[in-house]
């Protein structure tokens, strides 16, 4: 059984220190919440699926969280839904490192 290869021909390599996000949280971004109900925070950078690692805080840009984050800016209150209720978190910082 030959392994299937993936096609890397139009893979694009994101530079996050040289976007022009305006501030917004988007791919590759790190970014630090609060969730309003604990006011514990945490910090997570948004990556690709394959780079996801909740241990070393990195997410999936597919994930319920970084779903609600993209396009939110610093101050913005986001709503995550998931099977044990929603939870709000507010964007306390976005960094582009």
């Amino acid at each position: 059984m030959q392994k299937s290869r993936r096609n890397y021909q139009n893979a694009q390599i994101i530079d996050v220190t040289k976007l022009d996000a305006n501030g917004k949280v988007v791919f590759g971004a790190t970014v630090v919440i609060e969730d309003l109900d604990t006011e514990k925070t945490v910090q997570y950078q948004i990556v690709g699926e394959d780079e996801a690692n909740i241990k070393e805080g990195r997410i999936s840009v597919g994930s319920p969280i970084a779903r609600a984050l993209i396009g939110k800016e610093t101050g913005d209150v986001v709503t995550v839904k998931a099977p044990a209720g929603n939870t709000e978190y507010e964007i306390i910082s976005i960094e582009y490192v």
